[in-house]
């Protein structure tokens, strides 16, 4: 090694290496403003004995632009208000809807109901007037039957098959013999063509069965013609 190089390397050591002060107010790596001791620190250079209470007297520091404030701006805080008053009125409109709909759909199975009743009963109330009209025709054989039956020509013989058979038919078709000695007096299901005083009676009571009377459901076909007891004076 020449001496020469000796010196320039005595020169370089005894050199100070230069140092680089970062002055930015703005941290590059976090984007947070930086306090006045991490700048002197950053720098280099020791904070000044009144540095503290500097800091402390001074103003905090401006979010810096582009970062999010604590609270919202008037303009973004009436806009959020708008957007739940508008979602609001939509539930309750919703709601409204609901209930209107649930109502309509109410009145549609009682509709239903009245319609399916008003149905059977006009079934059932045409089926009963078909049956009258088919036994009222029918009723001089049915008393033909009946007078042979007290004369006691149906004790026993064809004719008395033919009349059970033909009673138990129109049992079927919910045809009811109305008119029996003993029961009380019923004007709608009785005709009085007799009086006769009885001391032993207390109200008007079948004594004879002249003419039987039928009906079929609560339709009376014909009323009974009865002689009937009535109290004695």
């Amino acid at each position: 090694m020449t001496g020469h190089e000796d010196d320039k390397r005595d020169e370089t050591e005894g050199r100070e290496e230069p140092k680089v002060h970062d002055k930015r107010r703005i941290d590059p790596v976090t984007g947070e403003p930086r306090e006045p001791a991490a700048d002197a620190a950053a720098s280099g250079a020791a904070p000044s004995p009144g540095a503290d209470a500097s800091a402390d007297d001074a103003p905090a520091a401006a979010p810096a632009e582009g970062t999010p404030a604590d609270d919202l701006s008037e303009a973004d805080r009436a806009l959020l208000e708008g957007e739940a008053a508008a979602i609001e009125a939509e539930r309750a409109a919703l709601q409204a809807k609901s209930e209107q709909q649930q109502d309509e759909l109410a009145r549609l199975k009682a509709d239903y109901v009245n319609y399916r009743n008003r149905t059977e009963r006009e079934r059932a109330g045409d089926r009963d007037a078909t049956v009258a009209s088919v036994i009222t025709t029918m009723l001089p054989a049915l008393d033909d039957l009946d007078l042979a039956d007290k004369h006691g020509d149906l004790a026993e013989g064809p004719l008395a098959i033919v009349a059970q058979k033909l009673r138990a038919s129109f049992e079927q078709l919910g045809v009811v013999k109305l008119g029996e000695v003993g029961e009380a007096f019923d004007i709608d299901k009785h005709e009085a063509v007799a009086q006769l005083p009885n001391p032993e009676v207390t109200e008007m009571v079948v004594a004879d069965v002249v003419q039987a009377g039928y009906r079929v459901g609560e339709r009376v076909l014909r009323a009974a013609k009865v002689a009937v007891f009535v109290p004695a004076e």
